[in-house]
């Protein structure tokens, strides 16, 4: 037993702190999911597209927002430490979002695509790893589910026609790979 009275958890299983550095990094990144999405809209809409593929982006906005406030909550009800690089994402998002949108709308949708593959897998991990906290486990199901929609909207929008997609998909990807591991943590 433990000093507070508390047994372990599993090897595998998700304890206590674990559960505060899920909740912790999924924060960080449905907050980076929305700067990404305010960054490509804002150069979408200063280029006046109003295409498929920007309302798309709208859409999935708006889910990511949804997923933001979620976390917002469970980071104040469960007294959770929000990571500290909050302002290098709030940076990074807008400006990974602007960027890829600068380089057209394929290009946009290429890195939602990137950063939903990485999504889904960190989410299969912590599903893998939660059982006791079923509100926490319900939340990462149907949010994995929404991030997995979001990416096969991205590839139905050319993700994978855009110019230099394998290295910009791959530069994404390492990107959010290091993302998470430092939110966890930091």
């Amino acid at each position: 037993m433990t000093t507070r009275g508390r047994r372990p958890a599993p090897p595998g299983v998700a304890n206590d702190k674990d559960i505060e550095s899920m909740i912790r990094v999924d924060h960080a990144g449905e907050y980076g999911a929305v700067r990404i999405y305010d960054g490509q809209l804002a150069v979408l809409d200063a280029l006046n597209r109003n295409s498929p593929a920007a309302d798309a982006i709208r859409k999935m906005a708006q889910q990511e927002e949804r997923h933001l406030k979620t976390f917002d909550r469970l980071i104040n009800e469960r007294k959770v430490r929000p990571t500290a690089l909050e302002p290098v994402w709030r940076l990074a998002g807008f400006a990974l979002g602007a960027a890829t949108a600068l380089m057209g709308e394929k290009a946009a949708m290429a890195c939602t695509a990137a950063v939903e593959e990485v999504i889904d897998e960190h989410y299969a991990g912590q599903l893998d790893r939660l059982s006791g906290d079923t509100e926490l486990k319900k939340t990462v199901t149907n949010f994995r589910n929404d991030e997995i929609a979001h990416r096969d909207e991205a590839l139905l929008h050319g993700a994978e026609d855009a110019r230099g997609y394998r290295l910009i998909s791959e530069a994404i990807k390492g990107g959010c790979r290091l993302a998470i591991c430092l939110s966890e943590r930091i």
